[in-house]
């Protein structure tokens, strides 16, 4: 099978492993070359039952199942699950046209799924933390003049004013400077993951109120830490809501100050995931 073929077999088999919706997002998979974004051969595949292990030969046809590929099995760093990927990016509804923020942006294929997305009429900005990853997407990504990656922290960095930010890693809590770079109608994809990294990824999404945000858990995670937005304090009340369970009924996230109540999943220091509408 050619490689054009393998791939449109990949992206219809992520609608269906994935419940993918979007034709468009189906698109996007079936055009960006996953095997250019996994460096040199040999390849690693991690799963559940035996960990990591080598992929026989070089043959770039295997970057088409629906596996997980190491970026640096020493350090379980791996380049995102698609069917995963698949999942989310379909929730989060990037359109043509949208400014996109990607918060670890590792060797950068799903960014450019991202920027497949957003079109050439949209943008992406991609921040890696490691610069020797950032350095490795910048070269993946160079032939994408609507991508733009910087070597940086994303937890801190501002991108300007975006209608998505997708954070590919995590978060005991989010950031504000996220939340203020969202435009009115704009979408967060924010894992939120105790120590260990497991948790729930929430969409939230800026409503035109000033203030206001709707949130919704859509998939539970296991995923890399990001560094940048993680508190030992946040991450405890994290794993107790995590282990009270019920964040399938969050539908807001609330900045006002307000005492802790029965509405409150995640009552944290200025953020609170709530059950409120």
């Amino acid at each position: 099978m050619d490689l054009d073929t393998a791939r449109q077999a990949f992206a219809e088999e992520l609608r269906y492993a994935a419940h993918v919706r979007s034709d468009r997002v189906v698109a996007a998979f079936a055009t960006v070359p996953r095997e250019r974004f996994l460096g040199a051969p040999p390849w690693q595949i991690f799963d559940l039952a035996d960990g990591y292990w080598d992929v026989p030969g070089d043959d770039p046809g295997v970057a088409y199942h629906n596996v997980l590929f190491a970026i640096d099995a020493a350090r379980e760093l791996n380049n995102g699950h698609p069917e995963f990927w698949a999942r989310l990016l379909d929730k989060l509804d990037i359109r043509a046209g949208d400014k996109v923020f990607h918060v670890g942006a590792g060797l950068g294929y799903y960014t450019a799924v991202m920027a497949e997305l957003a079109g050439t009429d949209g943008s992406v900005v991609a921040v890696e933390i490691d610069p020797a990853l950032a350095e490795r997407a910048r070269a993946n990504l160079a032939p994408r003049k609507n991508v733009q990656v910087i070597a940086a922290d994303g937890a801190l960095f501002d991108p300007g004013p975006v209608d998505v930010i997708v954070v590919n890693a995590g978060a005991t809590h989010p950031m504000p400077t996220w939340l203020a770079a969202l435009m009115p109608g704009g979408r967060l994809l924010l894992p939120l993951t105790a120590e260990g990294g497991r948790g729930t990824v929430f969409r939230i999404e800026r409503r035109e109120t000033p203030g206001a945000f709707a949130a919704a858990a859509v998939s539970g995670v296991s995923i890399y830490p990001c560094n940048g937005a993680r508190s030992a304090p946040s991450a405890r009340l994290l794993a107790r809501a995590l282990g009270e369970g019920g964040q399938r009924f969050v539908r807001s996230l609330r900045l006002d100050p307000h005492a802790r109540e029965g509405t409150c999943w995640l009552h944290g220091d200025g953020h609170c995931l709530s059950t409120r509408s």
